[in-house]
């Protein structure tokens, strides 16, 4: 039996509806609130069949855990998270020009979630996270991403270097990214099957992790900071793939 989960956001609750109507078991609003989007996705809830409880906004604040619901709060069936068996339908489905990204170590919700939503903005084929030294998919993560948690395949990996090497045979090219690498995301060609490992904050990749990529590249900082948010420099190098990609198909 899968797991329930709470979604809350404006957006996160939209895409829900949009996307996994299927998926939702419960639907609360906030009485107290009375603006259009609020009601226009009670309205959407309503014509899928879904009646919506009114309820005090104390009643979401608690359901919430303190996060910012906006006023609506889905309980639904947790999606099944992806997994290594997953990743060779993934490139054919991409036939065979995949561009995944890969988070090592980030462990802010936060940042996970920026993530996601820079992923599926990027028109990423799948983020691949380990199963232990990563944020969960909780509620904050599904707000932070602005839909993109209900979008965007989740590939959750027991060993991750395990998996890079897997993608290494499945074609994909493992390009790392390190303050040290002497080769810049400018100057390196995403245009094919590509991997982008993207380390946690502060420490970067592991070691494991670094040593079975097939390329580190870096993003030249030209100012005083040393480095960039985990999230930022997601969007930075999956838009330089994404302008690339574009570039070559004319």
């Amino acid at each position: 039996m899968s797991k329930k989960v709470m979604v809350f956001g404006l957006h996160a609750v939209r895409a829900l509806l949009e996307r996994h109507p299927e998926r939702i078991i419960e639907v609360f609003a906030q009485r107290e609130r009375q603006d259009q989007t609020l009601q226009q996705l009670i309205q959407q809830a309503q014509k899928l069949g879904l009646r919506a409880q009114f309820v005090p906004k104390q009643t979401l604040d608690k359901k919430a855990e303190g996060g910012n619901h906006q006023g609506v709060i889905i309980v639904a069936q947790e999606a099944p998270l992806l997994s290594d068996n997953d990743l060779p339908d993934l490139i054919a489905k991409y036939q065979g020009r995949p561009l995944f990204l890969v988070l090592d170590g980030v462990t802010d919700p936060h940042n996970l979630g920026a993530c996601l939503r820079t992923a599926d903005a990027a028109g990423v084929t799948a983020v691949i996270v380990p199963k232990d030294k990563s944020a969960s998919l909780n509620p904050t993560v599904r707000k932070v991403a602005c839909g993109a948690a209900e979008t965007v395949p989740l590939v959750q990996v027991t060993n991750l270097a395990r998996a890079l090497k897997q993608l290494q045979e499945l074609q994909v090219w493992v390009m790392g990214t390190a303050g040290e690498a002497e080769q810049s995301v400018y100057a390196v060609d995403l245009t094919g099957p590509v991997a982008l490992v993207m380390g946690a904050e502060g420490d970067g990749m592991r070691r494991l992790t670094r040593e079975t990529c097939d390329e580190l590249i870096k993003i030249p900082l030209l100012g005083t900071v040393s480095s960039l948010n985990v999230s930022v420099a997601t969007g930075v190098c999956l838009f330089e793939a994404v302008r690339q990609r574009q570039t070559a198909q004319g």
